[in-house]
């Protein structure tokens, strides 16, 4: 079994809030976050496949082929403020923890040699969030 990480880098933006919470219950828990304009991150988007080589290519899955799926996926958010741009993010808040799931449920299906291992969001250096699948 190999394991086969690429990465790629997208700019976005986004709101916290919760509309079941009071607005000083939203400023307590979400910060400056729940700004109406929101904030934007430089995002870089992290998968890890896993398989095993096919003997004719020595690849788990053709880089042209990964890349070709992360640009895809990775253009849903890209330059968007994800709040009113993403139609997964319209009821649900665009956490890092949730952009992982969003971004693993977009990838997966697309898969056909190779199993998606994980999911990497990091919103800034000292901030990620990994999605194995299991939810």
């Amino acid at each position: 079994m190999y394991y086969l990480t690429r990465l790629v880098e997208f700019e976005a933006s986004h709101r916290y809030w919760n509309p079941e919470f009071s607005l000083e219950e939203n400023h307590r828990t979400f910060g400056k976050c729940v700004s109406p304009h929101g904030h934007g991150h430089n995002y870089i988007l992290r998968v890890t496949l896993a398989g095993y080589s096919d003997p004719r290519t020595g690849m788990v899955l053709n880089v042209k082929e990964l890349d070709r799926i992360l640009k895809e996926v990775s253009s849903e958010f890209d330059h968007k403020f994800i709040n009113a741009d993403h139609p997964a993010f319209h009821d649900r808040i665009p956490t890092t923890e949730n952009l992982a799931i969003a971004i693993w449920q977009r990838f997966a299906p697309k898969l056909s040699n190779a199993k998606l291992h994980r999911v990497r969001v990091y919103e800034n250096h000292d901030l990620f969030a990994d999605f194995y699948g299991e939810e």
